[in-house]
């Protein structure tokens, strides 16, 4: 019986011990969560910059094909203009279209810097036209200061029409 006291006596001090831990695992939860939780954020905003360059890169590719059949024996020859807003209706999710711009440029095709027939402005099918997309990330994650990211990307097609 004295052997079953004894043994009370040191289950009662080692729990008088963990007594004054309790609430500690919350603690420790808290701070590892705000850790995991900052990290996930910023993983989510590192994969929506991967979206947005797979965007402009498809959005040169969408701008060249639309500047190539709407060249000068189209009828509706396409202008800078005319692709920037083409590819800002475009409307994908996540995307703000005010933050996109573009840059077209015309050349004779297979050399560059020949003279371009029947007009002067290069938009004549067989000639070439260039598209660079640029769009205007920006980014915030979690621990580092905000940013603008440039995305550019450029398509060239041969002009069909």
């Amino acid at each position: 019986m004295a052997a079953n006291s004894a043994f009370r006596r040191r289950i009662r001090a080692r729990l008088g011990l963990a007594h004054g831990e309790r609430g500690s695992a919350s603690v420790e939860f808290a701070m590892t969560s705000i850790v995991f939780f900052m990290t996930m954020v910023g993983m989510m905003k590192m994969c929506l910059a991967v979206y947005t360059y797979h965007f402009v890169s498809e959005a040169a590719h969408e701008g060249s094909r639309y500047a190539i059949v709407h060249g000068a024996a189209s009828g509706s020859a396409a202008a800078n203009s005319g692709i920037q807003t083409y590819l800002r209706n475009l409307d994908y999710p996540g995307i703000q279209t005010s933050l996109i711009t573009t840059t077209t440029s015309w050349d004779t095709y297979p050399t560059a810097g020949g003279t371009c027939t029947p007009s002067a402005t290069c938009n004549n099918p067989g000639n070439i036209v260039t598209v660079k997309v640029s769009y205007a990330f920006p980014l915030s994650i979690p621990w580092m200061a905000n940013k603008t990211l440039t995305m550019t990307s450029t398509s060239a097609m041969v002009i069909a029409q």
